[in-house]
């Protein structure tokens, strides 16, 4: 079902009006490099007036000194070095007409792929939680990369608008007569052109969702290669991907269908066409007088100019129309407003003790359904607050607001008592320290994800960070040390090992605020105690919101809150939660074993 409804919104078409607003928005993206493109247009005119001009000289030639037995050598070489000396300028009009708009082309083509890479990283998590990744990978390279074709039809069109003119003007100074019979076939032509543009859009809007959904599965199944081999689901992959690539197979031939009736074919047919008509009149007029043949050759050569480049036009027309639907696509994500939380303007305040207090905060993911009602608590500065509760209270929602990875719609966040949303967001991400249940590393070094590019860091602040968690214990027994390369996610450390980097590259900021999102879910017993260690160590001196899977972890905390459905049912110290001997007891008994 889900499926049918996101075919029919991605294989209708594209109203014209919709699609001049596409290459409109796409023309800003040209505007820097705009000296290019007007380069580009006038040597193209220059080209249009050489392909009349040619034919013009040959017509001179052969109608007043090919046939005329006293014409000299002299007059021979004057008109070879006439004719060649044009060429040349046509061939270096055609070096610069072709480059500057190719250049031009590649430089919006980099420039826009740099902007879409800016404006996926001011969408908030909402978008990413909708959006497929592989779908967000085929926009920034496929569909941008079909900008670079794009462009290249507006240099055959202008090419094609000016040799059109040029030959226009040539054909009427010649015979006006033939002229307006030799173009009887352009009103078809722009039919041709109209059916072709309407009916493109839908085959290609079509052809690029199953080359998304293709990425997608192709992402997807590469990041959970692990999962798949263990549940044994190759069989089943390989079908659901082999039935998406023949949706995306399907998809191409359509459009190579389409494009093989109605592109270069129709073209062909009525320039043949206006060849013969041209020919038939020009024997009719025979008949009654001498027509020479240079003034034949050269109305057939203005034909051919008339023609030709619209031929070349029409065969990137395929790619205007695979360009206009890529930049809906791009568009989309661009014209986006699924943005990640402002700030206030003006928001100048900073964190300096780091005291914490939600009040009557509630949060909704869709706006409908609350997974956070009126969430009220106080942790002061350098005190320990711990979330507890099954999955779906509500622990990681109160993570994701604090850290401003989505916005409340009820109640007040304070910290050091001022508003979240008046303190500045280089300073909230500054002072506030997160350390995820998986960590993810980056490929580098291990000096580089503690680092995390930052060049302030200095190798010095690295090791105490490293050393202050318990990191170096590891570190040290490497062959590189802090070199010692990082492949994909961290995959060849331990997932211990992969945690206490994270700690390491969290510490290394000082911040005032630790979060901790059940980090030390992953680990096995022996790690989980020199983690406990760092732990210990990190949140000395800092206020800190964690979430706790293994209750013995969290024995220590000033306050531990136990959620159901975004509320808090219990409050205390773990003693305290103990003796009152309801939900927390009984979670904390079921872990230990003294349950029944």
């Amino acid at each position: 079902m889900a499926q049918s409804e996101n075919e029919s919104v991605w294989s209708k078409q594209l109203s014209t009006k919709e699609q001049t607003r596409i290459v409109w928005e796409l023309m800003k993206f040209a505007k820097p490099f705009r000296k290019m493109f007007f380069g580009a247009t006038f040597f193209a005119l220059v080209v249009s007036s050489i392909n009349v001009i040619l034919p013009h000289v040959l017509q001179i030639f052969m109608n007043n000194y090919l046939s005329n037995e006293s014409t000299t050598m002299q007059t021979l070489i004057v008109f070879a070095a006439i004719y060649f000396a044009i060429t040349v300028v046509k061939a270096i009009g055609t070096f610069f007409d072709y480059f500057w708009f190719t250049m031009g082309a590649e430089y919006m083509l980099e420039r826009v792929r740099v902007i879409l890479f800016t404006k996926l990283h001011t969408l908030g998590m909402r978008y990413f939680d909708q959006t497929p990744a592989g779908s967000l990978v085929s926009r920034v390279t496929n569909d941008t990369a079909s900008f670079n074709e794009f462009w290249m039809l507006f240099q055959q069109l202008s090419m094609a608008a000016l040799s059109v003119i040029t030959a226009f003007i040539a054909m009427w100074l010649t015979d006006v007569k033939i002229m307006l019979v030799a173009l009887i076939f352009v009103p078809i032509l722009l039919g041709v052109i109209w059916a072709y543009q309407r009916f493109a859009t839908k085959v290609y809007r079509r052809m690029r969702e199953r080359l998304s959904a293709l990425n997608a599965k192709l992402a997807e199944s590469i990041t959970g290669m692990s999962v798949i081999q263990q549940f044994r689901q190759e069989e089943r992959i390989d079908t659901e991907f082999d039935d998406i690539n023949n949706q995306y197979y399907d998809a191409r031939v359509r459009m190579v269908k389409t494009n093989s009736l109605m592109l270069s074919p129709a073209i062909d047919l009525m320039y043949g066409a206006a060849i013969v008509i041209v020919l038939f009149m020009f024997g009719l007029k025979s008949q009654h007088s001498i027509v020479a043949a240079g003034t034949v050759y050269a109305f057939l050569s203005y034909v051919a100019a008339f023609y030709n480049p619209m031929d070349a036009a029409m065969d990137f027309l395929s790619s205007f129309q695979d360009g206009v639907v890529s930049g809906s696509r791009v568009l989309t994500i661009l014209n986006d407003d699924t943005l990640a939380p402002m700030q206030n303007v003006g928001a100048a305040g900073e964190i300096t003790t780091g005291k914490i207090e939600f009040k009557n905060v509630s949060f909704s993911y869709d706006g409908k359904h609350e997974v956070l009602k009126n969430l009220s608590f106080v942790a002061e500065a350098g005190q320990t607050v711990a979330l507890v509760g099954h999955t779906g209270s509500g622990k990681s929602s109160t993570i994701n607001t604090l850290m401003r990875f989505y916005d409340f719609q009820k109640g007040q966040i304070l910290i050091d008592e001022q508003d979240i949303r008046d303190i500045k967001m280089s300073d909230l991400r500054q002072q506030m320290g997160l350390v995820l249940q998986d960590p993810f590393l980056f490929y580098g070094d291990i000096a580089s994800n503690i680092r995390m590019y930052d060049p302030a860091i200095t190798d010095a602040q690295i090791e105490a960070a490293a050393e202050f968690v318990h990191a170096d214990e590891f570190i040290n027994e490497l062959p590189q040390r802090y070199h010692e390369p990082v492949i994909e996610k961290g995959a060849a450390f331990s997932s211990g090992q992969r945690q206490l980097i994270s700690f390491a590259r969290t510490i290394v900021r000082n911040p005032k605020v630790l979060v901790l999102d059940e980090a030390t879910a992953n680990v096995d017993t022996e790690t989980e105690s020199v983690i406990q260690k760092s732990l210990t160590k990190m949140r000395e001196n800092r206020t800190t919101i964690a979430i706790a899977h293994r209750l013995s972890t969290i024995k220590d905390a000033d306050l531990i809150l136990v959620l159901d459905k975004g509320e808090v049912v219990e409050r205390g110290t773990h003693d305290e939660l103990l003796a009152l001997d309801g939900r927390y007891a009984d979670l904390y008994k079921m872990q230990t074993g003294m349950l029944g």
